[in-house]
Formats: structure tokens, C-alpha cells, sequence
């Protein structure tokens, strides 16, 4: 009964779509073509609810209905941020500006026009950028124009059949609250009629090189060792953009810094929504490396870089001991990034004692062990890079701090406070300077890493993904947060939870029952365990994707470089364990 219940309800909500004139022909066809299939699984799917306008924006499949990234529920999004953005700054004397960005995916450019139309047509000035850019020069712009808002069209690295919409403030970071729910609400009120898609052409100013050139020399202010790199320009720099966003700056970045031998993938220097040459456009994964990898060895590369499709993420590799390519995960990138910095600023003699460092609660402790024996205050914030923009917001007012880098495991850093997100084209560039550093001593990244773990103790972090897809994935997500509350583990791979952790409650509860509050902005699905061993395992679902992600961090023993794989293999068996554990 259930099921026929929500059939009569999709099937009522694409009549409308199927039948009215507010939606364009194409649309129309395509959602009766839905309705006359006797098999209702897409129809199910395109409509069964409508695709939530969350703290993050939307993200979502392409096509028709309310489930689904299209003109309309763009639509929907942008005329609900701008009825936000006129009542948020009725009084002001200057004009509201926003500025608009997008990535390389198929239907970026249309969403991102279709977008620039309607803040336009709402009286909103409109930086719409000429082509596609990297995110981070979308939240440099803002704070450069002086916007109110700004909108990124893009799904980041999911595969090729998405498309998203990421929403900023003024400060060029995502927003939070109180104008998430601002907006949220704002947007759930408007119906399809209420969209104003008929543009003023009068307040739409399309913007491109004189801000690449600005947001370049903003990028390159933040190198810390350039006679390093003189020394080292003919680093062997392998890079690939995935078809995407980084082609248009990245290259001309490690340019800017001095390296002279940057070699890109050729056939993903192809600007392309389809991504052909890979099975998805992450540079977490192997795979979307593997071009770039024949292309190193080739060449005999020092180094391979990747960023994702909108240019935010950046993954890499390197030469191992025995000379092997290796991949480098986002835990190590992040801890290597801030390593640097905060090992060279004081060599350099650069640190004034009022240095700070954030990282996400999911992200290796070694990186707070590294800020605590170099005497660097260290902050932990929710996944994502709004909550690291937060951390510099309040400091940039209460205090004398100053931000020196920031990242989470999920391969996105920040070594500047000028843009307000995760930012390849920055960590591009100082990667190949780190690198440039290391092989200045006679050293690989590889090996750098390896004086990291002997300094201060090696630990394992592995995240694993069950991907739960559609409806029933939802539901199903749900009921195993549900039963990880109400039934948490007592041991992981036989050691005892001394400490959890639960971020929608914001209570913590230690091995002996006591239980207190977290300090947190707000509260969040996430759950944390720690054991009495220092395993760490945090689990949540993901805000973009159809999963549950388990981040999973245990320690290992290492006196030497050579002991290396021997103890990554113990610690790998030991993280299968604490999945067995939970019955994953």
C-alpha cells in the first residue's frame, strides 16, 4: 500500500510537470514519456521528493523533475537566495552584487546563465565569469567585488551524471548559519511561477582574465621559500586537471612560482562534462591517476598532481624508496602541507607566536601532535571548508591570531585566508615547492613523509564508503546511525571504547559513564569512537553523496623508513578488524 501511495503521489506531481506551460517542452515530453513507461522506477526517482535545498546547496542527477538538477530547481534556488539576499539587505545603499561561477560538467554554463538571469532580473549586479573557473577564484571574488553572495554551478568530483549548486555569504565561504536556514526556507516557499527567468542584461557584468591575473599574484603571495624553487625550476612536474577547471589557472600558477618544466596530460587538458578519459573525475582514486602515472614514469617526473573537476581538490603521487609510484593520501597530504609550513615559517624565521592551524574532526590527530610539539594552536571543525572559514572568521574579530593553513582528509587544503574554501590551485602550487624543498636536501616528498612518521609516531587512516543509492539507500543510511546510537560498541578489534562522541546530541560520554557537552557551532550527524588503544573511528553520512563514510585512524609502530610497509600491513589488518567490529 505504501509503495502505491507514493506512486499516486509522484505520478500527481509529473502530471503537473508533464502538463503545465511554466515548463518547457523538452520537460514536458520528457516527464509524460516517465508516466506512459509501464516500469515507474525513474519516474519514482525523478520525483519522490524534491531535491532538498541543504546548508550546502543542492547536488544532484541531471534531468527533469523535483529530484533532479535542472533549470527549475536551479531555478528555485536562486530566486529563493535572492528574495533572502533583498530582504537580508533591504537598507543598504550600494546595489547587492553576487557573483556567478561554474565547472566544466554539462550544464554548468546553461544552470550558470539560467542563474545570473534571475539575480539580475531580482534587481541583484550579477559577476557572471566568462568561462568555467576553479571554485576558489569564485570565493576570491566575492571578497574582491565586495559581494553579498556568490554561486558555484558544479558537482565537484562526482561522476559524470551529476551537477550541483554551492551557495557563499560575503565572506567568500559557504554559508552557514543563520542564513543557511535563511535561505533554506526562503527557497522552499518558491513555486515554479515565482521564478523570474527573464534577465536585465543591464546588470550582468562578465569578468575573466583581470581576475585570474589579481587572484594569481594573491596565490603566489603565499610562497614561503622562492629561492628554493630558483634553485629547483626544472622540477619535473607531471599535472592533469581530470577535463576540468584547474587547465585554466593551475599550469600558469606553477609558472608564476618558477618552475619550468610542468608537463600536463595532453588528452585531460580536454575541457569535457563527460570526463572521457577516466571512470570519475576524483583524484582520490587510482584510477582517475593512471594517465598522469604513464605520463611520470615516462618523463621521469618528481611528482604527480591532480585536481578535481572545480579545481578545489588536489590529489598526488610520488617515488617511493624503491623508486615506485605511490599514491598520497588526503591524511598525508594535509599533514605534509602543514608540516611545511610550520617546520619552514620557522626556519625562515617567519613565525610570530600568534599562529594557528585548523583541521577537521575526521582528519589524523598526527597533525595536532605536530601543532602541539611546535607549540602551533590547533582548532578541529566539522568536515568541510565553511567550518575552517568560521575558525578564521572569529579569530580575524576576537583575537590577534593569525592563520597559517588549514585542510581535511578529503584532499582539500587552504594555505591562505584571502579565498575561503579549499583551494587546488594554491595547494598546487605550493605542493611543487614543498617538493622542490625536499629534493633540495637530496629528498623525495616520499621521504619527507617518512621523517614525519619517525618524528612523531605513524598512524593508519583508511575511509571506507558503502554507497547506499536512491530511496531505499536513504532510509537505510538512517536506520544504521539509528542503530549505532542506540547500540554502540563497546570494543573495536578487541580494544575498549573509552570515549564517544556524538555530534547531534553534542554530548561526550567516557569509559566510565560521565557524560559531558561538546563545543561545537552546531550539531551534526556524526558519531565518534576512541579506544583505549588511540584507534579513532568516526562515521556520518555524506551531505553530497548517496553513502555512509567510516574514517577510520589506528597506530602503527615504526622506528625506521625501512620498517615502513611491514608496519602499514599490521595496521591494515588491524582497521579490517574494527570493521569487522561493526559489521561492515
Amino acid at each position: 500500500m505504501e509503495n502505491q501511495e507514493l506512486l499516486a503521489k509522484c505520478s500527481e506531481v509529473a502530471k503537473v510537470w508533464a502538463e503545465s506551460p511554466l515548463y518547457d517542452e523538452a520537460t514536458r515530453k520528457s516527464v509524460q514519456a516517465m508516466l506512459d513507461n509501464e516500469d515507474k522506477t525513474e519516474l519514482v526517482e525523478c520525483f519522490y521528493q524534491t531535491l532538498e535545498f541543504g546548508t550546502g546547496g543542492l547536488r544532484g542527477i541531471m534531468g527533469p523533475g523535483t529530484n533532479r538538477m535542472n533549470i527549475y530547481t536551479v531555478g528555485a534556488a536562486t530566486q529563493g537566495l535572492s528574495n533572502y539576499l533583498n530582504k537580508q539587505f533591504a537598507g543598504k545603499l550600494d546595489q547587492i552584487s553576487v557573483v556567478v561561477g561554474h565547472d566544466c560538467r554539462n550544464n554548468s554554463r546553461l544552470f550558470a546563465e539560467t542563474s545570473a538571469n534571475i539575480f539580475s532580473a531580482n534587481g541583484i549586479k550579477v559577476y557572471l565569469f566568462e568561462d568555467m573557473r576553479p571554485t576558489p577564484e569564485m570565493s576570491f571574488a566575492i571578497r574582491h567585488f565586495g559581494c553579498q553572495s556568490g554561486i558555484i554551478l558544479t558537482a565537484s568530483h562526482n561522476p559524470k551524471e551529476y551537477n550541483g549548486y554551492k551557495a557563499y555569504w560575503d565572506d567568500g565561504a559557504q554559508v552557514t548559519g543563520p542564513h543557511d536556514t535563511g535561505i533554506i526556507d526562503e527557497v522552499n516557499k518558491v513555486d515554479v511561477a515565482d521564478i523570474k527567468f527573464e534577465g536585465n542584461p543591464a546588470l550582468i557584468e562578465i569578468i575573466g582574465k583581470e581576475i585570474d591575473d589579481i587572484y594569481l599574484d594573491k596565490v603566489h603571495s603565499i610562497s614561503i621559500d622562492p629561492e628554493c624553487i630558483k634553485r629547483q625550476k626544472d622540477l619535473k612536474i607531471v599535472y592533469t586537471p581530470l577535463h576540468g577547471t584547474g587547465m585554466m589557472l593551475i599550469p600558469q600558477s606553477l609558472r608564476l612560482w618558477g618552475f619550468e618544466n610542468v608537463h600536463c596530460v595532453p588528452e585531460q587538458m580536454v575541457k569535457s562534462g563527460d570526463f572521457p578519459t577516466v571512470v570519475s573525475p576524483n583524484p582520490e582514486n587510482a584510477e582517475a591517476l593512471t594517465m598522469a602515472l604513464e605520463l611520470a614514469k615516462k618523463i621521469d617526473a618528481d611528482i604527480v598532481m591532480a585536481s578535481d573537476p572545480d579545481a578545489d581538490r588536489v590529489g598526488m603521487a610520488c617515488k617511493n624508496s624503491k623508486g615506485e609510484w605511490v599514491l598520497v593520501d588526503g591524511n598525508q597530504t594535509c599533514m605534509i602541507f602543514l608540516y611545511y609550513i610550520i617546520m619552514n615559517r620557522k626556519a625562515q624565521g617567519k613565525m610570530q607566536g600568534n599562529e594557528f592551524i585548523v583541521k577537521t574532526i575526521v582528519t589524523t590527530e598526527l597533525i595536532k601532535a605536530i601543532a602541539d610539539k611546535n607549540n602551533i594552536k590547533m582548532f578541529d571543525c566539522y568536515t568541510g571548508f565553511k567550518w575552517i572559514a568560521r575558525e578564521i572568521a572569529i579569530h580575524e574579530d576576537n583575537g590577534p591570531l593569525q592563520y597559517i593553513g588549514g585542510g581535511e582528509e578529503s584532499y582539500g587544503f587552504m594555505a591562505e585566508d584571502f579565498v575561503r574554501d579549499k583551494d587546488a590551485v594554491s595547494a598546487c602550487s605550493l605542493l611543487a615547492e614543498i617538493c622542490a624543498w625536499a629534493k633540495d636536501q637530496g629528498k623525495t616528498l616520499f621521504d619527507v613523509l617518512m621523517d614525519i612518521y619517525q618524528e612523531y609516531g605513524l598512524t593508519l587512516n583508511k575511509t571506507i564508503n558503502v554507497v547506499k543509492p536512491g530511496k531505499s539507500g536513504a532510509d537505510e543510511i538512517k536506520a544504521m546511525m539509528q542503530r549505532f546510537r542506540e547500540t554502540p560498541p563497546t570494543e573495536l578489534a578487541a580494544s575498549k571504547v573509552v570515549c564517544v562522541k556524538d555530534y547531534q546530541t553534542l554530548k561526550v560520554t567516557d569509559g566510565e559513564g560521565n557524560v559531558a557537552d561538546l563545543d561545537m557551532p552546531a550539531k551534526s550527524n556524526v558519531l565518534q569512537w576512541y579506544t583505549a588503544d588511540g584507534t579513532k573511528v568516526s562515521v556520518r553520512p555524506s551531505g553530497t553523496e548517496p553513502k555512509i563514510k567510516f574514517y577510520v585512524e589506528v597506530k602503527g609502530k615504526m622506528q625506521t623508513a625501512s620498517d615502513y610497509d611491514a608496519a602499514r600491513e599490521v595496521a591494515m589488518k588491524k582497521v579490517e578488524a574494527v570493521m569487522a567490529s561493526l559489521e561492515i
